[in-house]
Protein backbone atom coordinates (compact mmCIF):
# COMPACT_ATOMS: atom_id res chain seq x y z
CA UNK A 1 0.00 0.00 0.00
CA UNK A 2 1.62 3.54 -0.55
CA UNK A 3 1.58 5.72 1.95
CA UNK A 4 -1.35 8.49 0.08
CA UNK A 5 -3.85 5.25 0.10
CA UNK A 6 -2.94 4.56 3.91
CA UNK A 7 -3.87 8.15 4.17
CA UNK A 8 -6.98 8.19 2.21
CA UNK A 9 -8.16 4.78 3.87
CA UNK A 10 -8.27 6.77 7.38
CA UNK A 11 -10.84 8.36 9.60
CA UNK A 12 -10.09 11.34 12.18
CA UNK A 13 -11.06 11.65 15.54
CA UNK A 14 -11.96 15.01 17.52
CA UNK A 15 -9.86 15.32 20.26
CA UNK A 16 -10.49 18.74 22.23
CA UNK A 17 -10.25 20.02 19.08
CA UNK A 18 -7.29 18.02 17.63
CA UNK A 19 -7.71 15.93 14.71
CA UNK A 20 -6.47 12.44 15.29
CA UNK A 21 -6.13 10.07 12.28
CA UNK A 22 -7.22 7.07 12.67
CA UNK A 23 -7.36 3.45 10.70
CA UNK A 24 -9.75 0.48 11.59
CA UNK A 25 -10.27 -2.44 9.18
CA UNK A 26 -11.18 -5.81 9.12
CA UNK A 27 -13.60 -8.18 11.51
CA UNK A 28 -13.77 -10.07 14.52
CA UNK A 29 -11.74 -9.72 17.82
CA UNK A 30 -10.00 -6.78 17.81
CA UNK A 31 -6.71 -5.67 17.61
CA UNK A 32 -4.91 -2.22 18.99
CA UNK A 33 -1.80 -1.09 17.61
CA UNK A 34 0.44 1.54 19.03
CA UNK A 35 2.90 2.99 17.54
CA UNK A 36 6.77 4.32 18.48
CA UNK A 37 8.74 7.43 18.06
CA UNK A 38 9.24 9.66 15.82
CA UNK A 39 7.30 7.56 13.38
CA UNK A 40 3.27 6.65 13.17
CA UNK A 41 0.76 4.35 12.34
CA UNK A 42 2.42 3.69 9.06
CA UNK A 43 4.65 1.82 10.49
CA UNK A 44 2.43 -1.40 10.78
CA UNK A 45 1.70 -1.33 7.10
CA UNK A 46 3.61 -4.65 6.31
CA UNK A 47 1.94 -6.76 9.01
CA UNK A 48 -1.95 -4.75 8.46
CA UNK A 49 -3.81 -6.75 5.64
CA UNK A 50 -2.14 -10.14 6.84
CA UNK A 51 -4.12 -9.40 10.41
CA UNK A 52 -6.64 -7.62 9.08
CA UNK A 53 -7.91 -11.10 7.53
CA UNK A 54 -8.66 -12.65 11.13
CA UNK A 55 -8.94 -9.72 13.19
CA UNK A 56 -10.87 -6.54 13.66
CA UNK A 57 -7.37 -3.55 13.43
CA UNK A 58 -7.78 -0.40 15.19
CA UNK A 59 -4.77 2.09 15.43
CA UNK A 60 -3.77 5.74 15.12
CA UNK A 61 -1.08 8.23 14.96
CA UNK A 62 -0.45 9.71 18.50
CA UNK A 63 -0.93 13.79 19.01
CA UNK A 64 2.27 15.22 17.95
CA UNK A 65 2.91 11.90 15.09
CA UNK A 66 2.16 11.14 11.27
CA UNK A 67 -1.01 12.68 10.09
CA UNK A 68 -2.68 13.99 13.60
CA UNK A 69 -2.35 17.30 14.98
CA UNK A 70 1.32 18.94 15.94
CA UNK A 71 0.37 21.40 18.53
CA UNK A 72 3.07 23.13 20.57
CA UNK A 73 2.61 22.26 23.93
CA UNK A 74 3.74 19.07 26.73
CA UNK A 75 3.56 15.81 25.36
CA UNK A 76 2.27 13.53 28.23
CA UNK A 77 1.85 9.68 27.98
CA UNK A 78 -1.03 10.34 30.21
CA UNK A 79 -2.56 12.12 27.64
CA UNK A 80 -1.91 9.55 24.72
CA UNK A 81 -3.30 7.04 26.80
CA UNK A 82 -7.07 9.31 27.14
CA UNK A 83 -6.71 9.29 23.23
CA UNK A 84 -6.41 5.31 22.78
CA UNK A 85 -9.69 5.56 25.70
CA UNK A 86 -11.39 8.27 23.74
CA UNK A 87 -10.96 6.20 20.22
CA UNK A 88 -12.29 2.83 21.58
CA UNK A 89 -15.34 4.11 23.52
CA UNK A 90 -16.25 5.92 19.98
CA UNK A 91 -15.89 3.23 18.18
CA UNK A 92 -17.87 1.28 20.64
CA UNK A 93 -14.72 -1.39 21.61
CA UNK A 94 -14.70 -2.81 24.89
CA UNK A 95 -11.93 -5.27 24.43
CA UNK A 96 -8.96 -5.15 22.57
CA UNK A 97 -5.75 -7.34 22.80
CA UNK A 98 -2.56 -4.83 22.28
CA UNK A 99 0.05 -4.85 20.33
CA UNK A 100 2.68 -1.68 21.05
CA UNK A 101 6.23 -0.42 19.68
CA UNK A 102 8.86 1.48 20.88
CA UNK A 103 7.10 4.88 22.44
CA UNK A 104 3.67 2.82 21.98
CA UNK A 105 5.21 0.29 25.02
CA UNK A 106 4.90 3.01 27.22
CA UNK A 107 1.59 3.79 26.41
CA UNK A 108 0.04 0.17 26.54
CA UNK A 109 1.92 -0.30 30.18
CA UNK A 110 0.15 3.23 31.30
CA UNK A 111 -3.26 1.35 30.16
CA UNK A 112 -1.90 -1.63 31.79
CA UNK A 113 -1.71 0.01 34.99
CA UNK A 114 -4.68 2.10 34.40
CA UNK A 115 -6.88 -1.61 33.78
CA UNK A 116 -5.19 -2.82 37.25
CA UNK A 117 -6.50 0.24 39.30
CA UNK A 118 -10.15 -0.29 37.71
CA UNK A 119 -9.68 2.51 35.83
CA UNK A 120 -9.52 1.63 32.37
CA UNK A 121 -12.66 2.18 30.20
CA UNK A 122 -12.05 -1.24 28.39
CA UNK A 123 -10.80 -4.14 28.92
CA UNK A 124 -7.59 -4.95 27.51
CA UNK A 125 -7.07 -9.20 26.50
CA UNK A 126 -3.57 -9.28 26.25
CA UNK A 127 -0.48 -7.21 25.45
CA UNK A 128 1.98 -8.25 22.93
CA UNK A 129 5.02 -5.73 22.98
CA UNK A 130 8.06 -5.48 20.57
CA UNK A 131 11.37 -3.36 21.03
CA UNK A 132 10.78 -0.43 23.35
CA UNK A 133 12.20 1.46 26.46
CA UNK A 134 9.85 -0.92 29.39
CA UNK A 135 12.95 0.08 31.69
CA UNK A 136 14.99 3.55 32.07
CA UNK A 137 17.83 1.91 33.26
CA UNK A 138 18.41 -0.15 30.21
CA UNK A 139 17.58 2.49 27.41
CA UNK A 140 20.19 3.43 25.12
CA UNK A 141 19.14 6.53 23.79
CA UNK A 142 20.65 7.87 20.63
CA UNK A 143 22.89 10.93 20.75
CA UNK A 144 20.61 12.74 18.83
CA UNK A 145 17.79 11.98 21.27
CA UNK A 146 19.80 13.41 24.06
CA UNK A 147 20.50 16.50 22.53
CA UNK A 148 17.06 17.26 21.27
CA UNK A 149 15.83 16.16 24.88
CA UNK A 150 18.14 19.10 25.82
CA UNK A 151 18.12 22.81 26.46
CA UNK A 152 18.64 23.61 23.40
CA UNK A 153 16.39 21.00 21.77
CA UNK A 154 13.75 22.98 19.88
CA UNK A 155 16.63 24.81 17.72
CA UNK A 156 18.64 20.81 16.80
CA UNK A 157 15.28 19.81 16.10
CA UNK A 158 14.52 22.31 13.44
CA UNK A 159 17.76 21.34 11.82
CA UNK A 160 17.06 17.49 12.08
CA UNK A 161 17.05 16.65 8.19
CA UNK A 162 16.27 13.99 6.40
CA UNK A 163 20.07 12.70 5.89
CA UNK A 164 20.15 12.60 9.53
CA UNK A 165 17.22 10.26 9.80
CA UNK A 166 18.39 7.96 7.51
CA UNK A 167 21.80 7.79 8.86
CA UNK A 168 19.94 7.13 12.35
CA UNK A 169 17.47 5.00 11.13
CA UNK A 170 20.43 2.95 9.46
CA UNK A 171 21.88 2.68 12.83
CA UNK A 172 19.05 0.85 15.05
CA UNK A 173 17.60 -0.85 12.15
CA UNK A 174 19.39 -4.91 11.67
CA UNK A 175 22.44 -5.42 9.58
CA UNK A 176 20.74 -6.84 6.31
CA UNK A 177 17.49 -5.42 7.39
CA UNK A 178 18.04 -1.20 6.61
CA UNK A 179 15.14 0.64 5.34
CA UNK A 180 15.00 1.41 1.92
CA UNK A 181 14.59 5.00 0.29
CA UNK A 182 11.25 4.89 -0.06
CA UNK A 183 10.57 3.85 3.25
CA UNK A 184 12.97 6.92 4.67
CA UNK A 185 10.81 9.39 2.59
CA UNK A 186 7.36 7.81 3.77
CA UNK A 187 8.70 8.42 7.67
CA UNK A 188 10.42 11.45 6.86
CA UNK A 189 7.13 13.09 5.38
CA UNK A 190 5.10 11.28 8.14
CA UNK A 191 7.87 13.23 10.50
CA UNK A 192 7.42 16.80 8.61
CA UNK A 193 3.79 16.82 8.05
CA UNK A 194 2.08 19.36 9.84
CA UNK A 195 5.74 21.23 11.10
CA UNK A 196 6.12 18.44 12.73
CA UNK A 197 9.94 19.26 13.29
CA UNK A 198 9.02 21.61 15.39
CA UNK A 199 7.15 19.12 18.48
CA UNK A 200 10.06 16.69 18.55
CA UNK A 201 12.08 18.33 21.13
CA UNK A 202 8.53 18.45 23.28
CA UNK A 203 7.88 14.81 22.62
CA UNK A 204 11.20 13.35 23.17
CA UNK A 205 10.84 14.02 27.05
CA UNK A 206 9.08 10.67 27.17
CA UNK A 207 12.35 9.76 28.39
CA UNK A 208 11.81 11.89 31.33
CA UNK A 209 8.31 10.13 31.83
CA UNK A 210 9.36 6.87 31.95
CA UNK A 211 11.80 7.95 34.74
CA UNK A 212 9.18 9.74 36.65
CA UNK A 213 6.79 7.17 36.69
CA UNK A 214 9.17 3.60 35.95
CA UNK A 215 7.54 1.95 39.51
CA UNK A 216 3.88 2.43 38.24
CA UNK A 217 5.01 1.42 34.46
CA UNK A 218 7.01 -1.57 35.11
CA UNK A 219 4.91 -3.05 38.06
CA UNK A 220 2.22 -3.30 35.69
CA UNK A 221 4.24 -5.64 33.59
CA UNK A 222 5.48 -7.57 37.13
CA UNK A 223 1.68 -8.23 37.59
CA UNK A 224 0.70 -11.17 35.70
CA UNK A 225 -3.28 -9.91 35.23
CA UNK A 226 -3.16 -10.82 31.75
CA UNK A 227 -0.74 -12.80 29.06
CA UNK A 228 2.42 -10.47 27.97
CA UNK A 229 5.02 -11.49 25.12
CA UNK A 230 7.85 -9.83 24.11
CA UNK A 231 9.06 -9.74 21.13
CA UNK A 232 12.26 -8.44 20.11
CA UNK A 233 14.87 -7.88 17.28
CA UNK A 234 18.48 -8.74 19.28
CA UNK A 235 20.41 -6.28 16.93
CA UNK A 236 18.97 -2.87 18.36
CA UNK A 237 21.61 -0.93 20.47
CA UNK A 238 18.66 1.06 22.13
CA UNK A 239 16.43 -1.63 23.42
CA UNK A 240 17.82 -4.88 22.06
CA UNK A 241 19.38 -8.00 23.72
CA UNK A 242 20.77 -5.93 26.57
CA UNK A 243 16.96 -5.04 27.38
CA UNK A 244 15.93 -8.72 27.34
CA UNK A 245 18.76 -9.75 30.05
CA UNK A 246 16.89 -7.16 32.29
CA UNK A 247 13.21 -8.51 31.16
CA UNK A 248 14.24 -11.95 32.21
CA UNK A 249 15.44 -10.54 35.42
CA UNK A 250 11.83 -8.09 36.36
CA UNK A 251 9.22 -10.36 35.12
CA UNK A 252 7.94 -13.63 36.26
CA UNK A 253 7.73 -16.35 33.65
CA UNK A 254 8.60 -14.48 30.90
CA UNK A 255 7.10 -15.15 27.46
CA UNK A 256 10.36 -13.98 24.76
CA UNK A 257 10.43 -14.50 21.29
CA UNK A 258 14.39 -13.24 20.15
CA UNK A 259 15.19 -12.49 16.56
CA UNK A 260 18.30 -12.76 15.59
CA UNK A 261 19.84 -9.64 13.08
CA UNK A 262 16.98 -7.87 13.57
CA UNK A 263 16.87 -4.66 14.66
CA UNK A 264 14.48 -1.37 16.29
CA UNK A 265 11.72 -1.99 14.27
CA UNK A 266 10.79 -5.86 14.18
CA UNK A 267 7.30 -5.00 12.09
CA UNK A 268 9.04 -2.97 9.60
CA UNK A 269 12.38 -5.39 9.16
CA UNK A 270 10.90 -8.61 9.64
CA UNK A 271 6.99 -8.32 9.08
CA UNK A 272 6.08 -12.17 8.14
CA UNK A 273 8.27 -13.01 11.68
CA UNK A 274 6.15 -10.37 13.85
CA UNK A 275 2.77 -12.04 12.11
CA UNK A 276 3.84 -14.92 13.51
CA UNK A 277 4.72 -14.32 16.88
CA UNK A 278 1.29 -12.66 17.04
CA UNK A 279 -1.00 -15.41 15.76
CA UNK A 280 1.10 -18.17 17.57
CA UNK A 281 0.62 -16.32 20.80
CA UNK A 282 -3.03 -15.35 20.90
CA UNK A 283 -3.68 -19.06 19.69
CA UNK A 284 -1.29 -20.41 22.52
CA UNK A 285 -1.23 -18.36 25.32
CA UNK A 286 -4.92 -16.36 25.45
CA UNK A 287 -6.60 -19.38 23.76
CA UNK A 288 -9.83 -19.00 22.20
CA UNK A 289 -8.85 -15.54 21.23
CA UNK A 290 -11.99 -13.12 21.38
Amino acid sequence: MQLSAWRDSGQYLDYRGHKIFYREEGQGPALLLIHGFPTSSWDWKKIWPALTEHYRCITLDMLGFGYSSKPRQEYLIFEQADIFENLLDTLGVEAAHLIAHDYGDTVAQELLSRQLDGKLSFTIRSLHLLNGGLFPETHRALLIQKLILSPCGGLLARLFSREKLEKNFRKIFGPATSPSQQEIDDFWKLITHNRGKLVMHRLMDYMNQRRQYRERWVSALQQPSIPIRLTVGLSDPISGAHMVERYRELIPNPDIVELEDIGHYPNVEAPERIVSSITEFLCARVGKVS
